[in-house]
């Protein structure tokens, strides 16, 4: 049986001492092969696994391991089960770390490589014509990417250690979200904005109960145009969104206010969806932007709202009147963290200073007069 071992170095012992790393030595094609790894136990389990890995006619040593026969794996197994647009955000990513790193072994894909490629994308221009580089946002957007990536080559034994990924620190700025002023502007413009005509529907019923319904139950602008009709019960005021419908993956019932279901109710038709959108899906953003240019509205620190903005609305107006796990359960977040961010917004924006404590002071006059 093939055989794994353990050592340490004679030559680092006498210089390190107990310092010493252990390394685990054992035979490739007839060659004499090492590998430095650390702790003892760490050695030992390592020397475990390539006696398996031998025994089991699968063993590749690390440093034959590219990334071109991962990618192959992974593209396979992994890329072709995402769903369209978390396959296109993984692939441009990967496609930038490539053209940057050009990773060949995956021995070489090290913590200081995965550093560099971030510190090289971050100079960048956002396109040949732009003179600003690639935002801190969108590079943090692509390691997150790498890193779960990288995980899976861990995870399937293609690299023994994981590198680290570190993020970018970025600017925490607040996020935009609809106001109810600007809900009412938005509302009142969808009769007379020049939108595109809605199958069996007016325009301003369709864009008024796509708006309502966002704004008062938090559904991501996926979740909505996906509602079907056999899903929706307007007599007892539900509507359900299927698992293979939403970012949460699970089937969620949410009850609907008598506005939202007055609003639906001028939704007639024989489509499979409630919000049937018979166009290109990016023909809706524009259209959205148009409704806010009738509506002379424009949020602060970017150009036009987007319909997550419904759905930040609805967390943030909602946020202080009901406990975090019954916002997580409706907002569908898999992760807590995800929520908490939505309840600090919600505190900032709310009018908590009125329970502040307030000093003993003179009025401003009497002080200026004195």
């Amino acid at each position: 049986m093939a055989r794994a071992w353990i050592f340490r170095d004679k030559r680092q012992l006498a210089e390190l001492g107990d310092k010493c790393p252990w390394s685990v030595g054992w035979y490739d094609d007839g060659r004499q092969r090492r590998k430095i790894i650390g702790s003892k136990t760490a050695a030992e389990r390592h020397a475990r696994k390539v006696e398996g890995e031998i025994a089991a006619g699968v063993f590749v040593a690390e440093n034959k391991r590219t990334w071109k026969e991962f990618r192959k794996e992974f593209d396979a197994k992994i890329l072709g089960a995402m769903e369209p647009s978390t396959k296109s955000t993984t692939k441009t990513a990967l496609k930038h770390f490539e053209r940057i790193v050009e990773p060949g072994k995956m021995a070489a894909l090290t913590t200081e490589r995965i550093a560099q490629y971030a510190a090289t994308r971050r100079l960048e221009k956002r396109s040949k014509h732009s003179k600003s580089t690639v935002a801190v946002a969108t590079v943090n957007r692509e390691l997150r990417t790498i890193r779960a990536t990288v995980n899976v080559a861990h995870e399937w034994g293609w690299l023994s250690r994981k590198p680290r990924v570190r993020m970018l620190r970025e600017p925490v700025k607040l996020a935009t979200y609809i106001d109810p002023e600007t809900f009412g502007k938005l509302y009142e413009a969808c009769e007379t904005a020049p939108l595109l005509p809605i199958v069996n529907a007016s325009t301003a019923a369709w864009w008024k109960a796509l708006l309502v319904m966002g704004y008062m139950t938090g559904w991501r602008i996926s979740e909505l145009l996906k509602l079907r009709r056999s899903d929706l019960d307007l007599e007892r005021g539900t509507a359900l969104t299927r698992a293979a419908d939403n970012k949460g993956r699970r089937d969620s019932l949410t009850p609907l206010h008598a506005i939202v279901v007055e609003h639906l109710q001028q939704l007639p038709g024989f489509a499979k969806c409630v919000f049937a959108w018979p166009y290109d899906r990016r023909t809706l953003w524009v259209e959205f932007y148009r409704l806010q240019m009738a509506a002379d509205v424009k949020p602060d620190g970017k150009p036009h709202y987007g319909f997550h903005d419904l759905r930040r609305a609805f967390a943030t107006m909602n946020a202080t009147n009901m406990t975090a796990d019954a916002l997580q359960l409706l907002m569908r977040h898999k992760s807590y963290s995800t929520t908490q961010k939505y309840l600090a917004m919600a505190r900032q924006v709310s009018p908590a200073v009125a329970a502040l404590y307030v000093p003993h002071l003179k009025p401003a006059s009497t002080a200026a007069g004195s």
